[in-house]
């Protein structure tokens, strides 16, 4: 079960409206509910659901506010990309896709998608797929999906052309940005995650391939 005070804290440090408040719960029913039956997330963040899914996935609003269309790959339990539709659900205009391969975490996330009227739409396919027929969408985001230098190659049709990337990342983000410079010249800044200390959120401008 969510800590009480978890809820409250985040809630207050988010300041949404109370229908907002209202439907965010229903998500956090969810997820608990399908956690029995599909492990959407991992067991001991249910505890702090609050602060580790719904705080972490909010914060990545502040990095694109004015952004209407997002793009989440590999959306899982929904996180970021359902927590971010319910986020901007009475905002005229903003969308997002949610990409999934997972059959039955399709259904968690049609299903839920349904209950909260969050404007999203899941797609049952491989990202390759669907990346390249979202082009011209504001910002590409995922967490917890694969490093980032796989990120950027599935992300290129997109970041070449003008859409900003933010990627949720923990304390190998260095190594990881080392490894992806290899093989990617990229404009990106290091923003520091406000639900962990080390984790960061890197936000990608410009992507371009090093010359062989």
């Amino acid at each position: 079960m969510a800590a009480p005070d978890d809820r409250a804290r985040v809630l207050s440090d988010l300041n949404v409206s109370r229908e907002t408040s209202a439907v965010l719960d229903i998500y956090v029913q969810q997820l608990r509910r399908w956690q029995s039956v599909k492990n959407l997330v991992g067991p001991a963040t249910l505890a702090e659901v609050w602060t580790r899914h719904i705080a972490d996935s909010f914060q990545l609003l502040d990095l694109a506010p004015e952004a209407e269309t997002w793009l989440d790959l590999g959306s899982g339990a929904g996180i970021p990309g359902l927590v971010l539709a319910i986020a901007g659900r009475e905002r005229p205009g903003f969308r997002v896709d949610l990409v999934e391969s997972n059959a039955r975490k399709c259904a968690f996330l049609t299903e839920t998608a349904r209950l909260t009227k969050a404007p999203a739409r899941v797609h049952n396919a491989r990202i390759e797929s669907v990346v390249a027929e979202h082009r011209g969408v504001a910002v590409v985001c995922a967490r917890a999906l694969a490093p980032l230098h796989q990120l950027l190659a599935w992300t290129e049709p997109l970041l070449t052309t003008g859409t900003t990337g933010l990627f949720p990342k923990g304390r190998e983000v260095e190594v990881e940005l080392t490894e992806a410079a290899r093989e990617w010249r990229f404009t990106y800044e290091l923003v520091p995650s406000r639900t962990e200390s080390e984790a960061r959120l890197v936000r990608v401008t410009a992507l371009s391939r090093v010359d062989p």
